[in-house]
């Protein structure tokens, strides 16, 4: 059996991990289209002068998109950690059990009927379509009697999903031409063009996903004992499910629906990381916070650089290339087992 990493290496780790996301988000700032010297960068953040074309791009477009990749990377990461905990499985995803295609159902939806085109609009109907999706995969296995089957969440996740993208969304979309060419440049999972409006939109959701979720650290660690011995510990089984449950639609409805469906991150992060800390979920939640913005940024950045022109790759597509050979790696290291 693996020994467990020391006390003192994971606090280490912790502290190199928020070392590193300080240095992603000044690199952000300073990295794009155009280059800006990091003096420049600090000084727009200091001393913001409009008329000067360097601040703008610093204040106006580059702040906003780093702090959008900070939540929404954080969102994932814990969101993923959450239904991993929840459904047992080290394999599971908001997006492989039909959150994400409830949100972008209500937002293709949306968009055909009133015509919203700004990404700003969709954070409340994105996590209400994200909720109603949720508890139907819940309803459809069984599990919101509180038993989760991890192998009847899975498919009814999938079969959620493909009823979702492959029947309802599509259907909209070809009856609705407008919608569609709005929906596309949504669905590919992008940060590009969010302003500050789009942060203050989804920052509420998060940042009450984020407090929920840390705040069940220690208990998730009781619940994944098993319900019959959680609850003679003295857990509320049914109690820490719902919020739960509640969190993980808020963490990930609200990244979803302001930077579109981007893959990988919430399963890939929390797999590595139980690699490393063990399966403690006071370690497991900290370090997914870190390190799933530090992979969604580290992918925004070479999206911007990558073609070395105008043109910038979706980082969604960034995540895909970088998330899936790293999980295959893993997933061949280690032995997949229910939690």
């Amino acid at each position: 059996m693996r020994q467990p990493v020391p006390l003192l290496a994971r606090g280490t780790g912790l502290l190199i991990a928020a070392a590193v996301l300080l240095l992603l988000v000044l690199t952000s700032l300073a990295l794009g289209n155009r280059n800006i010297a990091p003096p420049v960068v600090l000084d727009a953040l200091t001393h913001y002068d409009p008329t000067n074309f360097d601040h703008s791009v610093v204040i106006t477009q580059r702040v906003p998109r780093t702090l959008l990749a900070l939540g929404v990377g954080a969102a994932l990461g814990l969101g993923g950690t959450l239904m991993q905990a929840l459904t047992r499985n080290p394999l599971a995803d908001p997006g492989l059990l039909g959150v994400n295609a409830g949100a972008a159902l209500a937002i293709v939806l949306t968009i055909a009927a009133f015509g919203w085109t700004s990404p700003a609009s969709y954070a409340g109907v994105g996590i209400a379509g994200a909720a109603v999706a949720a508890f139907v995969v819940y309803r459809v296995s069984g599990s919101v009697s509180g038993q989760s089957d991890p192998v009847q969440l899975a498919l009814a996740g999938t079969a959620v999903t493909a009823l979702v993208e492959g029947g309802l969304i599509r259907a909209v979309l070809v009856l609705d031409y407008a919608a569609f060419d709005s929906f596309r440049s949504w669905d590919v999972g992008s940060l590009s063009g969010r302003t500050l409006e789009s942060v203050a939109q989804v920052a509420p959701f998060v940042g009450a996903g984020l407090v929920m979720a840390l705040a069940l650290a220690g208990t998730l660690n009781v619940l994944s004992l098993g319900d019959q011995t959680a609850t003679a510990l003295g857990a509320r089984v049914g109690t820490v499910r719902l919020v739960a449950f509640v969190a993980v639609t808020m963490l990930s409805g609200s990244a979803t629906a302001a930077a579109g469906p981007v893959g990988f991150v919430g399963l890939v992060v929390p797999f590595a990381v139980r690699a490393f800390t063990g399966p403690d979920y006071r370690w497991i939640l900290p370090y997914s916070a870190l390190l799933a913005p530090i992979l969604l940024l580290g992918a925004d950045v070479a999206a911007r650089i990558m073609l070395g022109d105008e043109t910038e790759l979706p980082v969604g597509l960034v995540t895909a290339l970088v998330g899936a050979p790293v999980f295959i790696a893993l997933a061949r290291r280690r032995k997949l087992a229910t939690l």
